[in-house]
């Protein structure tokens, strides 16, 4: 996933470019924007904890027409703190510029103030910062014990967070918050968060993001790979996941990314991170007894064929809590598999077990999809895209290379179809 050139080995490159601060798009003030190709790693994340937050306060879109400075800047400090929260180990370290002038602290750094200059909107830019190793030199850590002083911190200091290096900051914050050891102990790989050579953040770096664990792969619980026990996701988390890598097999992306607390999704491309969300709660209801049971029976199937190996089957029901002595299952078997095939259907098991399919998710609801490059964008201005979704009666995709965006969906919801507004597709690079 892009996040282009955060830092390589020898520390931050493209000062100018790279290094920005949460800036939000004028044409849609709730949105954060994304220059050149920026930290998407950091800030899609950061853009669904604030979308949810929205969601949670005001239920519908209707907070696109009443936010201003104050409400944005108070939503960007819940997102912020929401996400050390879930990193925190021991005590919270935020780090900032030495040449910043800290409100609230004993040591104002006055000399170095003259780096400072003020532009509009509360940003400041750091003149004499011209090279990785000025960046770094100046880099300091204060340490607070209590979310309640990380907060005070963040309302006092907002200028410089939305500002110039505003987004590394607290990217190192992050990873300084949940301990560098703590986070190559979780991710089980020597990767580093961000790619040297092309900037691109890895899967550890935005499962850290969305689930405050840095973790390397998507699925539920861990997996045996090879005799390996590797780690996904520990739990249903606030904010969910898909990425169009499922649909091209590179990967297997479990049921607490795909249904999350909330309606909001972090999208991934083979380059980019975006969000989609609804103001439609139903989406992420409680299962029903039939949609747990097409989720168990599909996780041992994880290569989307519709059935399973027979010999499966004491696993599903098992799982399930059904029946699963031996004799029922053969039983089962040889009436779920009467042609001796070594296959169980998923719609055969179904009518069997779950005759009257329930469904907690609405034939029809709204989507909104978020991506902050604004030249992804219609006119080039970052604002949300809305489509009418909705859920035809048959397991059948449309596979469709020229629509990435359904692609992805369907990973989600293998039987959707949008139909965005204007008719223009949303884009997800």
């Amino acid at each position: 996933m892009r996040s282009s050139q955060i830092y390589s080995k020898d520390g931050p490159r493209d000062l100018k470019v790279s290094f920005l601060g949460f800036y939000f798009s004028e044409s849609e003030p709730s949105a954060l924007e994304q220059i050149s190709g920026g930290p998407c790693a950091i800030l899609a994340p950061v853009q669904a904890f604030i979308l949810k937050n929205f969601l949670l306060e005001y239920k519908d879109l209707s907070f696109r027409d009443r936010v201003n400075s104050e409400i944005i800047s108070s939503k960007l400090i819940d997102a912020l703190i929401e996400i050390l929260e879930q990193c925190k180990t021991q005590k919270y370290h935020l780090v900032y510029l030495n040449s910043e002038v800290l409100h609230g602290s004993t040591e104002a750094n006055e000399a170095n103030c003259d780096i400072l200059e003020k532009k509009d909107n509360d940003r400041f830019f750091y003149h004499s910062i011209t090279t990785p190793f000025d960046f770094h030199d100046r880099l300091k850590v204060v340490v607070y014990e209590r979310i309640e002083d990380v907060r005070k911190y963040f309302i006092e200091n907002i200028g410089s967070i939305k500002s110039q290096y505003g987004v590394l900051l607290f990217l190192y914050s992050v990873i300084h918050t949940k301990g560098l050891e703590q986070v190559k102990i979780e991710s089980e790989t020597s990767e580093p968060l961000i790619d040297e050579t092309y900037g691109y953040g890895s899967q550890s770096l935005i499962n850290l993001m969305i689930t405050g664990r840095a973790t390397t792969y998507v699925w539920d619980h861990e997996q045996d790979v090879g005799g390996l026990r590797l780690k996904g996701i520990a739990e249903q988390s606030a904010i969910g996941f898909i990425t169009v890598m499922e649909h091209l097999r590179f990967c297997t992306v479990g049921s607490f990314y795909k249904n999350p607390k909330n309606p909001v999704w972090v999208i991934g491309s083979d380059t980019h991170l975006t969000v989609i969300f609804s103001d439609e709660f139903k989406l992420v209801s409680p299962e029903t007894k039939s949609e747990e049971a097409r989720r168990v029976f599909k996780s041992y199937d994880p290569d989307g064929n519709n059935f399973i190996n027979s010999n499966l089957l004491g696993n599903v029901l098992e799982t399930l809590g059904l029946c699963s002595d031996k004799e029922y299952v053969d039983l089962m078997k040889r009436k779920l598999d009467s042609e001796s095939l070594g296959i169980i259907l998923l719609n055969a098991f179904m009518e069997e077990f779950f005759p009257k399919e329930e469904s907690s998710v609405p034939d029809m609801f709204r989507l909104i999809h978020y991506n902050g490059l604004s030249s992804s964008n219609i006119n080039s201005e970052v604002q949300y895209h809305v489509g009418s979704a909705i859920l035809l009666e048959m397991d059948i995709k449309s596979i469709c290379d020229s629509n990435p965006i359904l692609t992805a969906l369907q990973t989600k919801w293998p039987n959707i179809e949008v139909n965005w507004d204007k008719n223009m597709l949303p884009s997800l690079n």
